[in-house]
């Protein structure tokens, strides 16, 4: 019963960034569902463990390795998957990485790397997938990952918070310019979450991030995979173009200096998504 509520059963969603973390959490609440599912990821182990793990659980599961920023490679996967399962219901894209780093010293490649990993990449999983559903005529839903450092303003990651900020809106253009066809667009906003990368980190920077948390707990996986799951099911039947910080409060409290967790004035990437 709980399940019918979903509509998802039988349904066929890709998600990108699948075989790790938040990516396999939405996974496994899709496949519980029923839905049929596409698991890309970079690292073939992962992508295939995950699927496997989801044909266990009854439903078609298929692992494609691929590039999210390898233009030919991700269109190419969006085929394959439409070859081999089903025409496609839905997309999640929750790969994204951030640079941490004063402005003044970014160099231009890792800005416009920042935009490619965050944002553009996205835009053309999200046309590809918009353009199968309207040759169809079908219904169809795209939810992606942001950050409340698109929603607030955070120094030390400017360039991200510019990428993810323009997915914020993009979502609204893309929204408003497919609801005529049935094909929605949202968005998720995590704010202070636990992932593989940050379990590793110094206990002292999570001390301090904790301080800028209102819940003062950061959030799992699983929260942002109901988030996701909930704006692919049919019970945000009636949203689109939304975007949804879960994120503790995070984003309620004011701007936020990321260079008090800076540990080198380098560039490296941050695990974010």
């Amino acid at each position: 019963m709980l399940a019918q509520l979903f509509g998802l059963a039988g349904k066929h969603v890709i998600v990108l960034g699948g075989g790790l973390g938040m990516g396999e959490a939405t996974c496994r609440l899709l496949a519980s569902l029923g839905c049929n599912v596409t698991v890309l990821d970079i690292v073939a182990e992962r992508a295939e463990g995950v699927a496997a793990a989801l044909r266990e659980m009854g439903v078609k599961a298929l692992p494609i390795t691929a590039d999210v920023l390898d233009d030919a490679a991700l269109v190419g996967a969006i085929d394959r998957a439409e070859r081999e399962i089903a025409p496609l219901d839905g997309l999640v894209s929750i790969v994204g990485m951030a640079h941490m780093g004063s402005a003044t010293d970014i160099p231009m490649e890792i800005w416009d790397l920042d935009h490619r990993r965050n944002l553009r990449y996205i835009f053309l999983a999200a046309r590809e997938v918009a353009r199968r559903l309207i040759a169809r005529g079908a219904p169809g839903s795209i939810a992606c990952v942001a950050s409340v450092d698109g929603l607030k303003a955070s120094t030390n990651h400017a360039a991200y918070g510019a990428a993810k900020a323009g997915l914020v809106h993009m979502a609204k253009s893309l929204a408003g310019e497919w609801s005529r066809h049935g094909v929605r667009f949202n968005v998720v906003a995590p704010g202070a979450m636990i992932t593989p990368r940050i379990k590793a980190g110094a206990p002292e920077q999570e001390r301090e991030m904790m301080k800028l948390v209102p819940m003062q707990r950061r959030g799992g996986v699983d929260d942002i995979a109901n988030a996701l799951v909930f704006f692919l099911s049919d019970l945000s039947g009636y949203v689109t173009g939304q975007t949804l910080a879960v994120d503790g409060g995070f984003s309620v409290v004011g701007p936020v200096d990321y260079s008090r967790f800076a540990t080198d004035t380098g560039v490296r990437g941050v695990d974010r998504a």
